[in-house]
């Protein structure tokens, strides 16, 4: 779990720019800073699971196909109701996208622990 959660911190804080932090929440062209930031996530996590758990390398891709699809939701809503800082759901949205995030991490560390 903790090398899960170190994962997410590089790629969603230390290795994400402001072109894919903006750009996956735009109602267009949102696909390609989208899709860098999760191969991001992926490039990540695959190389520590090939060293720590190589039987778990697919894990990487579920936590990308689980990834991409929680931030692009978060964009759905951000863009649709016009979420900046000022609104007063923009910090609850990005509270639930970084839970739902946690909880993916906690869900596939679990399934490796049960299955290791």
């Amino acid at each position: 779990m903790l090398l899960v959660t170190a994962k997410h911190i590089i790629a969603d804080f230390v290795l994400q720019n402001s072109w894919m932090a903006y750009g996956k929440d735009q109602k267009t062209g949102w696909a390609l800073p989208l899709l860098v930031h999760c191969l991001i996530h992926l490039g990540v996590l695959m190389p520590v699971l090939l060293i720590v758990a190589p039987r778990f390398w697919f894990v990487a891709l579920v936590d990308f196909a689980i990834h991409i699809t929680i931030d692009r939701a978060k964009g759905i809503c951000s863009s649709t109701f016009k979420m900046t800082p000022e609104h007063p759901w923009f910090w609850t949205l990005i509270g639930i996208d970084q839970a739902l995030h946690h909880l993916t991490g906690f869900g596939l560390a679990i399934f490796m622990a049960a299955n290791g």
